[in-house]
């Protein structure tokens, strides 16, 4: 099923605490191998793309 229409995604306008960036570093990486390994390269760069994934 395609997706189609709009979504308001609006950024944050304040600061990330740094314990917090350190922690979101950690698991953002963490998400990034197992989708490799589990799906390729190929697979990260299509969820990556996609902003509800993201």
């Amino acid at each position: 099923m395609k997706r189609s229409g709009t979504a308001d995604l609006p950024l944050h306008g304040g600061r990330v605490p740094p314990w917090l960036a350190n922690r979101m570093t950690e698991l953002g990486t963490a998400i990034a191998e197992q989708v490799v390994l589990n799906y390729g390269q190929s697979e990260f760069l299509t969820r990556l793309s996609d902003p509800f994934w993201f």
